[in-house]
Protein backbone atom coordinates (compact mmCIF):
# COMPACT_ATOMS: atom_id res chain seq x y z
CA UNK A 1 0.00 0.00 0.00
CA UNK A 2 2.74 2.45 0.88
CA UNK A 3 5.66 3.86 -1.10
CA UNK A 4 7.92 2.22 -3.62
CA UNK A 5 7.21 -1.20 -5.08
CA UNK A 6 9.03 -3.96 -3.28
CA UNK A 7 8.64 -2.39 0.14
CA UNK A 8 9.53 -4.25 3.32
CA UNK A 9 12.28 -6.44 1.94
CA UNK A 10 14.19 -8.67 4.29
CA UNK A 11 17.03 -6.28 4.91
CA UNK A 12 18.40 -5.83 1.40
CA UNK A 13 18.24 -2.17 0.55
CA UNK A 14 19.74 1.13 1.57
CA UNK A 15 23.24 2.11 2.33
CA UNK A 16 25.68 3.13 4.98
CA UNK A 17 28.21 5.93 4.57
CA UNK A 18 29.13 6.87 1.02
CA UNK A 19 28.71 3.39 -0.45
CA UNK A 20 25.06 3.10 -1.43
CA UNK A 21 25.17 0.10 -3.76
CA UNK A 22 23.17 -3.07 -3.11
CA UNK A 23 24.36 -6.61 -3.50
CA UNK A 24 22.74 -8.42 -6.40
CA UNK A 25 23.60 -12.02 -5.64
CA UNK A 26 20.73 -14.47 -5.58
CA UNK A 27 19.83 -16.60 -2.62
CA UNK A 28 19.81 -20.37 -2.70
CA UNK A 29 17.01 -21.57 -4.96
CA UNK A 30 15.74 -23.87 -2.21
CA UNK A 31 14.83 -20.76 -0.19
CA UNK A 32 13.12 -18.93 -3.02
CA UNK A 33 9.54 -17.84 -2.49
CA UNK A 34 6.85 -19.07 -4.86
CA UNK A 35 4.91 -16.47 -6.80
CA UNK A 36 1.99 -18.88 -7.23
CA UNK A 37 1.79 -19.56 -3.49
CA UNK A 38 2.04 -15.83 -2.79
CA UNK A 39 -0.93 -15.13 -5.04
CA UNK A 40 -2.87 -17.93 -3.33
CA UNK A 41 -2.10 -16.55 0.13
CA UNK A 42 -3.06 -13.09 -1.12
CA UNK A 43 -6.41 -14.45 -2.22
CA UNK A 44 -7.33 -16.47 0.88
CA UNK A 45 -5.73 -14.37 3.61
CA UNK A 46 -4.42 -11.21 2.02
CA UNK A 47 -6.59 -8.88 4.08
CA UNK A 48 -4.82 -10.27 7.16
CA UNK A 49 -1.38 -9.87 5.58
CA UNK A 50 -0.77 -13.60 5.10
CA UNK A 51 1.18 -13.16 1.86
CA UNK A 52 3.41 -10.53 3.47
CA UNK A 53 4.22 -12.81 6.41
CA UNK A 54 5.13 -15.55 3.94
CA UNK A 55 7.55 -13.22 2.14
CA UNK A 56 9.10 -12.03 5.40
CA UNK A 57 7.47 -8.61 5.18
CA UNK A 58 6.31 -8.79 8.78
CA UNK A 59 5.80 -5.10 9.46
CA UNK A 60 3.57 -4.70 6.43
CA UNK A 61 1.76 -7.91 7.36
CA UNK A 62 1.00 -6.57 10.84
CA UNK A 63 -0.28 -3.30 9.37
CA UNK A 64 -2.49 -5.19 6.94
CA UNK A 65 -3.84 -7.24 9.85
CA UNK A 66 -4.56 -4.11 11.91
CA UNK A 67 -6.19 -2.20 9.04
CA UNK A 68 -8.01 -5.17 7.45
CA UNK A 69 -6.03 -5.29 4.25
CA UNK A 70 -4.44 -1.85 4.12
CA UNK A 71 -7.38 0.23 5.27
CA UNK A 72 -10.37 -1.96 4.44
CA UNK A 73 -8.94 -3.71 1.40
CA UNK A 74 -7.35 -0.80 -0.45
CA UNK A 75 -3.79 -2.04 0.13
CA UNK A 76 -4.84 -5.64 -0.49
CA UNK A 77 -6.15 -4.75 -3.95
CA UNK A 78 -3.05 -2.69 -4.68
CA UNK A 79 -0.84 -5.65 -3.76
CA UNK A 80 -2.22 -7.56 -6.72
CA UNK A 81 -0.15 -5.38 -9.05
CA UNK A 82 3.05 -5.59 -6.97
CA UNK A 83 3.25 -9.22 -5.87
CA UNK A 84 5.71 -9.97 -8.68
CA UNK A 85 8.10 -7.33 -7.35
CA UNK A 86 7.51 -8.41 -3.74
CA UNK A 87 8.55 -11.97 -4.64
CA UNK A 88 11.55 -10.74 -6.66
CA UNK A 89 12.62 -8.66 -3.66
CA UNK A 90 12.28 -11.61 -1.27
CA UNK A 91 14.28 -13.83 -3.64
CA UNK A 92 16.98 -11.18 -4.23
CA UNK A 93 16.31 -11.40 -7.96
CA UNK A 94 19.29 -9.93 -9.83
CA UNK A 95 17.24 -7.83 -12.24
CA UNK A 96 15.11 -6.41 -9.45
CA UNK A 97 18.10 -5.67 -7.23
CA UNK A 98 19.75 -3.74 -10.07
CA UNK A 99 16.60 -1.63 -10.25
CA UNK A 100 16.80 -0.94 -6.52
CA UNK A 101 20.52 -0.21 -6.77
CA UNK A 102 19.81 2.34 -9.50
CA UNK A 103 17.22 4.08 -7.28
CA UNK A 104 19.70 4.27 -4.41
CA UNK A 105 22.48 5.68 -6.62
CA UNK A 106 20.22 8.29 -8.23
CA UNK A 107 18.54 9.48 -5.03
CA UNK A 108 20.57 10.32 -1.96
CA UNK A 109 17.46 9.74 0.13
CA UNK A 110 14.16 8.08 -0.77
CA UNK A 111 11.98 10.40 -2.86
CA UNK A 112 8.66 11.65 -1.58
CA UNK A 113 5.76 9.24 -2.07
CA UNK A 114 2.19 10.48 -1.80
CA UNK A 115 0.92 6.97 -1.11
CA UNK A 116 3.44 6.36 1.66
CA UNK A 117 2.83 9.77 3.26
CA UNK A 118 -0.93 9.18 3.15
CA UNK A 119 -0.35 5.79 4.73
CA UNK A 120 1.61 7.41 7.56
CA UNK A 121 -1.24 9.81 8.27
CA UNK A 122 -3.94 7.13 8.07
CA UNK A 123 -2.17 4.60 10.31
CA UNK A 124 -1.09 7.30 12.79
CA UNK A 125 -4.68 8.46 13.02
CA UNK A 126 -5.91 4.88 13.50
CA UNK A 127 -3.37 3.96 16.19
CA UNK A 128 -3.81 7.18 18.17
CA UNK A 129 -7.60 6.91 17.94
CA UNK A 130 -7.61 3.30 19.14
CA UNK A 131 -5.41 4.21 22.13
CA UNK A 132 -7.66 7.17 22.97
CA UNK A 133 -10.79 5.03 22.72
CA UNK A 134 -9.31 2.27 24.87
CA UNK A 135 -8.77 4.51 27.91
CA UNK A 136 -11.69 4.09 30.37
CA UNK A 137 -13.86 7.20 30.54
CA UNK A 138 -15.10 6.40 34.06
CA UNK A 139 -13.13 5.50 37.17
CA UNK A 140 -12.05 1.87 37.36
CA UNK A 141 -11.10 0.44 40.74
CA UNK A 142 -11.74 3.86 42.23
CA UNK A 143 -9.04 5.42 40.07
CA UNK A 144 -9.11 7.71 37.07
CA UNK A 145 -7.17 6.46 34.07
CA UNK A 146 -7.39 9.63 31.98
CA UNK A 147 -3.66 10.21 32.49
CA UNK A 148 -3.09 7.40 29.97
CA UNK A 149 -3.95 9.88 27.22
CA UNK A 150 -0.27 10.83 27.46
CA UNK A 151 0.35 7.77 25.25
CA UNK A 152 -1.85 9.04 22.41
CA UNK A 153 0.99 11.03 20.74
CA UNK A 154 3.24 7.99 21.14
CA UNK A 155 0.69 5.89 19.24
CA UNK A 156 0.59 8.49 16.45
CA UNK A 157 4.38 8.51 16.20
CA UNK A 158 4.46 4.71 16.10
CA UNK A 159 1.94 4.72 13.25
CA UNK A 160 4.12 7.10 11.27
CA UNK A 161 7.26 5.11 12.06
CA UNK A 162 5.65 1.77 11.12
CA UNK A 163 4.66 2.93 7.64
CA UNK A 164 7.95 4.77 7.19
CA UNK A 165 9.94 1.60 7.90
CA UNK A 166 8.21 -0.55 5.30
CA UNK A 167 10.42 -1.80 2.52
CA UNK A 168 13.70 -0.25 1.44
CA UNK A 169 13.15 2.87 3.53
CA UNK A 170 13.78 3.32 7.22
CA UNK A 171 14.10 5.96 9.90
CA UNK A 172 14.07 6.34 13.67
CA UNK A 173 11.22 7.28 15.95
CA UNK A 174 12.99 10.37 17.27
CA UNK A 175 11.52 13.28 15.28
CA UNK A 176 7.98 11.92 14.87
CA UNK A 177 7.90 11.39 18.63
CA UNK A 178 9.22 14.88 19.36
CA UNK A 179 6.70 16.53 17.04
CA UNK A 180 3.82 14.40 18.27
CA UNK A 181 4.41 15.59 21.85
CA UNK A 182 5.56 19.10 20.97
CA UNK A 183 2.36 20.02 19.11
CA UNK A 184 0.00 19.55 22.09
CA UNK A 185 2.53 21.08 24.50
CA UNK A 186 2.81 24.24 22.42
CA UNK A 187 -0.60 24.05 20.83
CA UNK A 188 -2.75 24.06 23.97
CA UNK A 189 -1.37 27.37 25.33
CA UNK A 190 -1.40 28.75 21.77
CA UNK A 191 -5.06 27.83 21.36
CA UNK A 192 -5.91 29.66 24.58
CA UNK A 193 -3.98 32.73 23.43
CA UNK A 194 -5.70 32.74 20.01
CA UNK A 195 -9.10 32.33 21.61
CA UNK A 196 -8.47 35.11 24.15
CA UNK A 197 -7.01 37.44 21.51
CA UNK A 198 -9.33 36.90 18.53
CA UNK A 199 -12.12 34.70 19.90
CA UNK A 200 -11.28 31.91 17.44
CA UNK A 201 -11.50 28.39 18.90
CA UNK A 202 -9.42 25.54 17.44
CA UNK A 203 -11.27 22.30 18.10
CA UNK A 204 -9.71 19.02 19.21
CA UNK A 205 -10.04 17.33 15.83
CA UNK A 206 -7.99 20.11 14.19
CA UNK A 207 -5.30 19.85 16.86
CA UNK A 208 -5.29 16.08 16.41
CA UNK A 209 -4.82 16.43 12.65
CA UNK A 210 -1.98 18.94 13.09
CA UNK A 211 -0.20 16.57 15.49
CA UNK A 212 -0.39 13.67 13.03
CA UNK A 213 0.61 15.73 9.99
CA UNK A 214 3.59 17.22 11.81
CA UNK A 215 4.77 13.76 12.90
CA UNK A 216 4.47 12.44 9.33
CA UNK A 217 6.20 15.51 7.87
CA UNK A 218 9.10 15.26 10.34
CA UNK A 219 9.71 11.61 9.50
CA UNK A 220 9.57 12.22 5.77
CA UNK A 221 11.95 15.21 5.85
CA UNK A 222 14.20 14.54 8.84
CA UNK A 223 14.34 10.79 9.38
CA UNK A 224 13.76 9.00 6.10
CA UNK A 225 16.75 7.22 4.57
CA UNK A 226 17.62 4.08 2.65
CA UNK A 227 17.65 0.90 4.70
CA UNK A 228 21.23 -0.31 5.38
CA UNK A 229 22.31 -3.35 3.41
CA UNK A 230 23.26 -6.68 4.99
CA UNK A 231 20.75 -6.18 7.78
CA UNK A 232 20.26 -9.36 9.77
CA UNK A 233 16.98 -11.20 9.37
CA UNK A 234 15.41 -12.24 12.70
CA UNK A 235 14.82 -15.91 13.36
CA UNK A 236 11.45 -17.57 12.95
CA UNK A 237 10.76 -17.81 16.69
CA UNK A 238 11.54 -14.15 17.25
CA UNK A 239 9.33 -13.18 14.31
CA UNK A 240 6.41 -15.19 15.70
CA UNK A 241 6.82 -13.69 19.18
CA UNK A 242 7.00 -10.09 17.91
CA UNK A 243 4.05 -10.53 15.52
CA UNK A 244 1.97 -12.19 18.25
CA UNK A 245 2.74 -9.45 20.78
CA UNK A 246 1.79 -6.71 18.32
CA UNK A 247 -1.49 -8.40 17.42
CA UNK A 248 -2.34 -9.13 21.07
CA UNK A 249 -1.68 -5.53 22.05
CA UNK A 250 -3.89 -4.25 19.25
CA UNK A 251 -6.72 -6.63 20.21
CA UNK A 252 -6.32 -5.67 23.89
CA UNK A 253 -6.85 -2.01 23.03
CA UNK A 254 -10.04 -2.74 21.11
CA UNK A 255 -11.24 -5.06 23.88
CA UNK A 256 -10.68 -2.31 26.44
CA UNK A 257 -12.76 0.07 24.34
CA UNK A 258 -15.59 -2.44 23.91
CA UNK A 259 -15.66 -3.30 27.61
CA UNK A 260 -15.23 0.12 29.22
CA UNK A 261 -16.46 2.73 26.75
CA UNK A 262 -18.58 1.26 23.95
CA UNK A 263 -22.31 1.90 24.23
CA UNK A 264 -25.38 0.52 22.47
CA UNK A 265 -28.45 2.73 22.07
CA UNK A 266 -31.76 0.91 22.61
CA UNK A 267 -35.13 1.68 21.05
CA UNK A 268 -35.92 4.23 23.76
CA UNK A 269 -32.69 6.15 23.16
CA UNK A 270 -31.00 4.96 26.35
CA UNK A 271 -27.32 3.99 26.22
CA UNK A 272 -26.39 0.54 27.47
CA UNK A 273 -22.75 -0.55 27.99
CA UNK A 274 -21.69 -2.88 25.17
CA UNK A 275 -20.58 -5.71 27.48
CA UNK A 276 -23.97 -5.67 29.23
CA UNK A 277 -25.81 -5.59 25.90
CA UNK A 278 -23.72 -8.52 24.70
CA UNK A 279 -24.57 -10.52 27.82
CA UNK A 280 -28.26 -9.76 27.39
CA UNK A 281 -28.04 -10.75 23.71
CA UNK A 282 -26.82 -14.25 24.53
CA UNK A 283 -29.72 -14.69 26.96
CA UNK A 284 -32.33 -13.18 24.62
CA UNK A 285 -35.20 -15.35 23.28
CA UNK A 286 -34.11 -14.67 19.69
CA UNK A 287 -30.58 -15.97 20.28
CA UNK A 288 -31.86 -18.97 22.27
CA UNK A 289 -34.13 -19.88 19.34
CA UNK A 290 -31.27 -19.49 16.84
CA UNK A 291 -28.96 -21.51 19.09
CA UNK A 292 -31.57 -24.26 19.39
CA UNK A 293 -31.96 -24.28 15.60
CA UNK A 294 -28.23 -24.92 15.18
CA UNK A 295 -28.41 -27.69 17.77
CA UNK A 296 -31.37 -29.27 15.95
CA UNK A 297 -29.53 -29.11 12.63
CA UNK A 298 -26.46 -30.75 14.18
CA UNK A 299 -28.53 -33.53 15.74
CA UNK A 300 -30.43 -34.11 12.48
CA UNK A 301 -27.13 -34.30 10.56
CA UNK A 302 -25.72 -36.81 13.04
CA UNK A 303 -28.78 -39.00 12.58
CA UNK A 304 -29.47 -38.65 8.84
CA UNK A 305 -26.16 -37.48 7.37
CA UNK A 306 -25.03 -34.15 5.95
CA UNK A 307 -26.33 -34.78 2.42
CA UNK A 308 -29.88 -35.26 3.67
CA UNK A 309 -29.45 -32.25 5.96
CA UNK A 310 -28.38 -30.10 3.02
CA UNK A 311 -31.36 -31.32 0.98
CA UNK A 312 -33.70 -30.34 3.80
CA UNK A 313 -32.06 -26.93 4.11
CA UNK A 314 -32.50 -26.30 0.38
CA UNK A 315 -36.14 -27.39 0.55
CA UNK A 316 -36.93 -25.23 3.58
CA UNK A 317 -35.20 -22.21 2.02
CA UNK A 318 -37.92 -22.27 -0.68
CA UNK A 319 -35.68 -21.52 -3.70
CA UNK A 320 -38.62 -21.70 -6.11
CA UNK A 321 -40.83 -19.46 -3.97
CA UNK A 322 -43.73 -21.95 -4.05
CA UNK A 323 -44.03 -22.30 -0.28
CA UNK A 324 -44.34 -18.54 0.14
CA UNK A 325 -46.85 -18.41 -2.72
CA UNK A 326 -49.07 -21.00 -1.01
CA UNK A 327 -48.79 -18.97 2.20
CA UNK A 328 -49.86 -15.77 0.40
CA UNK A 329 -52.88 -17.61 -1.07
CA UNK A 330 -53.66 -19.11 2.34
CA UNK A 331 -53.44 -22.65 0.97
CA UNK A 332 -51.75 -25.84 2.07
CA UNK A 333 -48.60 -26.71 0.11
CA UNK A 334 -50.25 -29.75 -1.50
CA UNK A 335 -53.25 -27.87 -2.89
CA UNK A 336 -54.56 -28.95 -6.29
CA UNK A 337 -54.55 -26.73 -9.36
CA UNK A 338 -58.33 -26.34 -9.08
CA UNK A 339 -58.01 -25.12 -5.49
CA UNK A 340 -55.29 -22.71 -6.52
CA UNK A 341 -57.36 -21.31 -9.39
CA UNK A 342 -60.46 -20.85 -7.23
CA UNK A 343 -58.48 -19.17 -4.44
CA UNK A 344 -56.81 -16.80 -6.92
CA UNK A 345 -60.21 -15.67 -8.15
CA UNK A 346 -61.56 -15.26 -4.61
CA UNK A 347 -58.61 -13.22 -3.36
CA UNK A 348 -58.46 -11.13 -6.54
CA UNK A 349 -62.02 -10.03 -5.92
CA UNK A 350 -61.48 -9.56 -2.19
CA UNK A 351 -58.38 -7.36 -2.57
CA UNK A 352 -59.29 -5.50 -5.73
CA UNK A 353 -58.14 -1.85 -5.39
CA UNK A 354 -61.55 -0.55 -6.52
CA UNK A 355 -63.06 -1.78 -3.24
CA UNK A 356 -60.82 0.40 -1.09
CA UNK A 357 -62.65 3.11 0.85
CA UNK A 358 -59.81 5.64 1.25
CA UNK A 359 -56.26 6.31 -0.02
CA UNK A 360 -54.55 4.66 2.97
CA UNK A 361 -56.61 1.50 2.68
CA UNK A 362 -56.24 1.54 -1.09
CA UNK A 363 -52.44 1.41 -0.84
CA UNK A 364 -52.54 -1.60 1.48
CA UNK A 365 -55.11 -3.36 -0.70
CA UNK A 366 -53.04 -2.70 -3.82
CA UNK A 367 -49.95 -4.24 -2.22
CA UNK A 368 -51.95 -7.29 -1.17
CA UNK A 369 -53.53 -7.55 -4.63
CA UNK A 370 -50.10 -7.53 -6.32
CA UNK A 371 -48.83 -10.21 -3.91
CA UNK A 372 -51.78 -12.43 -4.81
CA UNK A 373 -51.24 -11.86 -8.53
CA UNK A 374 -47.54 -12.74 -8.27
CA UNK A 375 -48.29 -15.87 -6.23
CA UNK A 376 -50.91 -17.03 -8.74
CA UNK A 377 -48.57 -16.40 -11.66
CA UNK A 378 -45.70 -18.28 -9.98
CA UNK A 379 -47.84 -21.33 -9.16
CA UNK A 380 -49.34 -21.31 -12.65
CA UNK A 381 -45.88 -21.34 -14.25
CA UNK A 382 -44.68 -24.15 -11.99
CA UNK A 383 -47.81 -26.31 -12.49
CA UNK A 384 -46.07 -28.70 -14.87
CA UNK A 385 -43.19 -29.10 -12.47
CA UNK A 386 -45.53 -29.95 -9.61
CA UNK A 387 -47.32 -32.48 -11.78
CA UNK A 388 -44.07 -34.27 -12.52
CA UNK A 389 -43.09 -34.18 -8.86
CA UNK A 390 -46.48 -35.52 -7.70
CA UNK A 391 -46.38 -38.24 -10.37
CA UNK A 392 -42.92 -39.30 -9.26
CA UNK A 393 -44.06 -39.28 -5.61
CA UNK A 394 -47.05 -41.50 -6.43
CA UNK A 395 -44.86 -43.94 -8.37
CA UNK A 396 -42.48 -44.23 -5.43
CA UNK A 397 -45.46 -45.10 -3.21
Amino acid sequence: MFGLPGIMSKGVSGVGGNNRSHGTSKTNNSNNKSKTLTYLLWLIGGVCGLHHFYLGRDLQGVLWWCTFGGYFGFGWLRDLFYIGEYVADANKDEKYMKKVDYMVRVHEKPPFSTVRFTGMVVVAYLFSTVVSLAIPEDNVGGLSWQWLHIFTPLAAALGVWAVGNIGHETGSLKWPLICAYLVPMVGNPLKSFIFDKWGYDIDESTSFAIMILSAAWSFDHLEKRWRPKNQKTPGTLKRIIVISMCCLLYMALWSSYLYFNAKVTDEEGDEVPFHEALGHFFSSPWWLDVKQSFIDVWQFAQEHGWMETWRQIVTLSDPSGEQNAFKVLELRSGATQTEIKNQCRTLAVKYHPDKAKDDITKKDVQNRFFEVQQACELLSNSRAKRRRRNKQFNEEL
